[in-house]
């Protein structure tokens, strides 16, 4: 070995002692300063956590009305991409609650709603894979949702607890309009597309009860010509309904092209009967949807939509069994919509405060960074130094 090399490698490590020896000072006093500030960061920056659990029951989730759901994996995931849209509708309308501008603001962000609303779900992944081929039934299990979990932070206890507590109150009025908002608008296709398949239908009925009472005429008139003793074997050949019918006696081909003709009528007047229910979609209709527009409140919009319902209701006769069927059609499903939302998403306690996390975390932070830092300052005042004296000789 080298005797420079070792003379190098004393007198590297002997620098190394001289420079902790004369910077220790400094580093402790920079340890301490950091670690202080750590402490009053998370004094003044830290922030309270609040939870709030609410229980989903499934059982008023049973529903398989159309524009209905049930709060199960898929309908989560609707309202987790809808109510960010909706809290930041709110925020541009001016329309969230008052000192909670902040809160929309982080809920109107999706990442929000994936970080502080947790679902617990009746069946976790692993046991999916064990119980895995056991029953069909276990697939629908899995995606039952038994309960969500809010959480919300602030600068105080008493703040984190409010927060939650909006937030909780927002997932319910929220997911009840994304709901509601989903109902009118099948609703209102219905003013649209089903009237126009039904004018459609009734004229085609029309069309062919023109040709059936034709038809009809024409039968009875071979039936009075020919109505000798052998008229029934000669006028049955007079008949072109099809290729069995033809040869059926006049009679009873008579009576089954009245009958068509009575089952046309009766279409009709169903037909007409679902028109006129469509006439009472479209009043309710003009009433609501004004409504949805004004505020994002589901809860408070369901009791409008059914005070609605309930004036329509009134204007109509009590024996009046067609109209009365889609009223009651509309309130079933506005109950079900308010149901799900308030009943349906229950909590057993009142949200819970925990208090600052992070004070080991955030001292010891501040104190390593003030440490390494202030060891990167006076490396660097040590490599300068040695630059400007070499420069020097």
């Amino acid at each position: 070995m080298n005797p420079n090399e070792n003379n190098d490698t004393e007198i590297s490590l002997l620098d190394i002692g001289n420079f902790l020896q004369g910077a220790w000072k400094k580093l402790v006093i920079a340890s301490i300063v950091g670690a202080v500030l750590g402490l009053s960061s998370w004094f003044f920056l830290g922030s309270y956590s609040a939870e709030y659990v609410l229980l989903i029951n499934n059982n008023n989730n049973n529903n398989n009305t159309t524009n209905s759901y049930a709060l199960n994996l898929v309908s989560w995931k609707i309202l987790q991409k809808s109510l960010p849209n909706l809290a930041a509708q709110a925020l541009v309308g001016n329309k969230a609650p008052e000192n909670q501008a902040s809160l929309f603001s982080a809920m109107s962000n999706e990442q929000w709603w994936q970080k502080n609303v947790i679902a617990s779900y009746a069946l976790s992944k692993a046991d999916t894979k064990d119980l895995a081929g056991i029953s069909k039934d276990l697939d629908a299990v899995s995606t039952t949702i038994l309960n969500l979990t809010l959480t919300a932070s602030a600068s105080s206890k008493e703040q984190a607890l409010d927060n939650v507590r909006t937030a909780s109150k927002f997932l319910r009025s929220g997911g009840a309009y994304v709901q509601l908002r989903s109902l009118l608008n099948g609703y209102a296709s219905q003013t649209i597309s089903t009237v126009a398949e039904l004018q459609q239908e009734i004229t085609r009925t029309q069309i062919e009860l023109g040709y059936q009472i034709e038809r009809t005429k024409g039968l009875e008139e071979l039936r009075k010509r020919f109505s000798g003793g052998a008229s029934t074997n000669i006028s049955q050949q007079f008949n072109v309904d099809d290729s069995g019918g033809k040869y059926l006696p006049l009679t009873t081909q008579i009576i089954a092209a009245n009958s068509d003709i009575n089952q046309s009528k009766e279409t009709l007047l169903r037909l007409g009967k679902r028109l006129d229910q469509m006439a009472i979609v479209k009043a309710f209709m003009e009433k609501a949807t004004p409504l949805q527009e004004q505020a994002f409140d589901g809860l408070a919009l369901d009791d409008q939509l059914l005070g609605i319902q309930a004036d329509l209701r009134s204007k109509v006769a009590k024996d009046d069994s067609n109209s009365q069927e889609i009223l009651d059609q509309l309130r079933t499903q506005l109950l079900a919509v308010q149901v799900r939302f308030s009943k349906g998403l229950e909590a057993n306690a009142p949200p819970t405060a925990s208090g600052k996390k992070g004070l080991i975390k955030s001292t010891a932070g501040g104190l390593a960074g003030a440490f390494f830092l202030m060891l990167l300052v006076l490396l660097g005042q040590r490599v300068w130094a040695s630059v400007k004296s070499g420069g020097a000789k």
